[in-house]
């Protein structure tokens, strides 16, 4: 055992048994606190589980990789702009008033707002966001458990799952929230150590986001000597049209994630849930400035250091990372070394996987073997703690949404733990076959699940507070057009099914917008000619957007009000009972 895999298993131990300790400590017997524990999380604490249930393997692993690989610097941007975007759009629109709302998950929400059709649709929706958002991050574990610890991709898979199924089925939401927030101490600590040590070295400012702005001369300069064209050059693989869309779908995307939105409720109060917010906003920024120096330090070290090499004389991390099958060399012409000849992760002599940059880039600079282990520990931590949040929203969404609303209303907890836990079990099998057999690299497959997000919730979300007229029936078929027109585009266009060009060259990543405004547009034309809301409804939607607790508010949250109220049997939405 290498002195690498050594610090590796060690970090690996540690950080997996504490994960299991908090869950053994913070087990619960409730729905409650199996749902959104118990909704007594502190904003800090709360602000924390939120930083590590949305910065998943994609922003630990993979995005690095893709602004200084993929993107060339510039189009990597996107995913910067889109998710810290997106995050301040569910601040601002949706996560107060869901959380004054009451509910436990997001279809609890659609089905208390519109219908149960509405509901089981938006069950639906969520079970298929959340099963391809977990397939990038169980295929984050795999390499990481592949490369540190020699393991195969499937046994590192199988690791994660069964620790995952300790901490998730039973300390439910409650053990998951105090386990991420162990989980993000454990990936910032892990993403900023070395970014501080590599800018020290390469430039002589420990501060890597001040450092990034002194290295990207140097940068481009290598870039155009190696006739690569200059790094900060704008819409060198990825067009305006594309630019735009894909940030528009990654903000609206993560608006609409229901694994993220559900944290709100773990807030202790309306004004907790703000303020964990802020603590989000806060974490997040730590590592997403810290990003695109990775990114732009681990390109200027590579580009030193491996073109002109002899296929045979490569440095020792470079030849671990080939044994893997994660770089790969290409000899076109036959000369022994490597040649990087018009660009870097293409069809050319050399071939990076974008999902390794951050975890190789300690060992590119020569950085010791603990902060190696440390950074694998941080990008399991990463998946992990994101896929627990996923696996969760599957979990509810069947017990509690179809379940116990619709199968068994008269259920005890103690049958709906049980159902709940049965249900994460299930999920969690299908989320390591995903992961095992991902539909192409982390932050590609995450992508798409932002795009699936944004044409699917994030409509029906933001009219279902904001417009009270918004009928059950309009919120029911712009979903299903939304998703259906989304899944479609994509599966039509992705590589893995054949690749088409799409329409007007949009790429399947970039689409999710589009099928936000066909959700809006449907949503909108259909809500005006269909039954309007109760009147009741309409005004529990107006109490919602303002300060305080009205005596509607809390008689939904309490479960007072009756069904007819909310939904009505009448003419015109009127309930013909009250």
């Amino acid at each position: 055992m290498s002195d690498v895999q050594l610090w590796t298993l060690i970090f690996v131990v540690v950080s997996f048994g504490l994960y299991i300790y908090i869950a053994y400590a913070s087990r619960v017997n409730t729905t409650s606190g199996f749902y959104v524990a118990g909704g007594g999380i502190p904003a800090p604490a709360n602000g924390a589980a939120i930083a590590a249930d949305w910065m998943s393997a994609a922003s630990f692993i993979s995005m690095a990789g893709i602004i200084a690989f993929s993107s060339n610097g510039y189009s990597g941007s996107v995913y910067l702009m889109g998710w810290t975007g997106g995050y301040v759009l569910l601040a601002l629109l949706l996560a107060p008033y869901l959380r004054k709302f009451g509910k436990y998950t997001v279809p609890d929400f659609v089905g208390d707002r519109y219908s149960e059709a509405a509901r089981l649709v938006s069950v639906v929706c969520a079970i298929v966001v959340s099963f391809v958002y977990v397939a990038g991050q169980m295929s984050g574990v795999g390499v990481v458990f592949q490369r540190f610890l020699g393991v195969d991709t499937t046994v590192g898979v199988i690791i994660g799952m069964v620790i995952v199924f300790v901490y998730a089925v039973f300390g439910g939401m409650k053990g998951i929230t105090w386990t991420q927030v162990a989980q993000y101490s454990v990936l910032i600590v892990a993403y900023l150590i070395p970014a501080f040590a590599i800018s020290q070295k390469l430039t002589g400012i420990p501060v890597p986001q001040i450092g990034f702005g002194q290295i990207m001369d140097e940068l481009n300069g290598l870039q155009n000597d190696l006739g690569l064209g200059e790094y900060t050059s704008a819409f060198t693989q990825m067009n305006m049209l594309n630019m735009i869309l894909m940030t528009a779908t990654l903000m609206f995307g993560t608006a609409g994630l229901p694994h993220v939105i559900v944290r709100f409720y773990t807030a202790r109060s309306v004004r907790a849930a703000r303020f964990s917010a802020l603590w989000a906003l806060f974490f997040i920024a730590l590592l997403y400035t810290t990003a695109p120096a990775i990114g732009a330090f681990s390109k200027f070290n590579v580009l030193n250091q491996i073109p002109g090499t002899g296929v045979d004389d490569v440095p020792e991390w470079f030849a671990s990372w080939r044994d893997v099958g994660l770089i790969t060399v290409n000899d076109l012409n036959g000369n022994g070394v490597i040649d990087v000849d018009g660009g870097m992760g293409d069809a050319f002599e050399l071939a990076i996987n974008n999902d390794i940059v951050v975890l190789a880039t300690p060992e590119i600079a020569g950085l010791p073997a603990p902060i190696i282990g440390l950074v694998a520990a941080g990008g399991l931590a990463a998946a992990l703690s994101t896929a627990s949040g996923l696996l969760l929203v599957i979990s509810s969404s069947v017990a509690n949404d179809v379940y116990y609303k619709k199968v068994n209303p008269q259920a005890t907890e103690a049958r709906q733990l049980m159902v709940g836990r049965i249900a994460m079990g299930c999920a969690i099998v299908v989320a390591g076959y995903l992961g095992i057999n991902p539909p192409g690299f982390v932050a590609q497959v995450v992508a798409l699940a932002f795009g699936l997000g944004a044409a699917s919730f994030f409509p029906i979300l933001v009219l279902g507070i904001f417009w009270k007229k918004c009928t059950a029936a309009g919120a029911t078929a712009g979903m299903v057009a939304g998703l259906g027109t989304t899944l479609a585009y994509q599966v039509w266009t992705i590589d893995i099914y054949g690749g088409s060009d799409g329409l007007f060259g949009i790429s399947e990543t970039s689409f999710g917008a589009v099928g936000m405004l066909i959700n809006f547009v449907v949503t909108i034309i259909v809500s005006q000619f269909t039954t309007k809301p109760t009147p009741t409804m309409q005004k529990l939607v107006e109490d919602i957007r303002y300060p305080g607790r009205s005596e509607l508010v809390a008689a939904h949250a309490s479960g007072s009000l009756e069904e007819e109220q909310l939904h009505g049997d009448g003419p015109d939405g009127e309930p013909s009972a009250t």
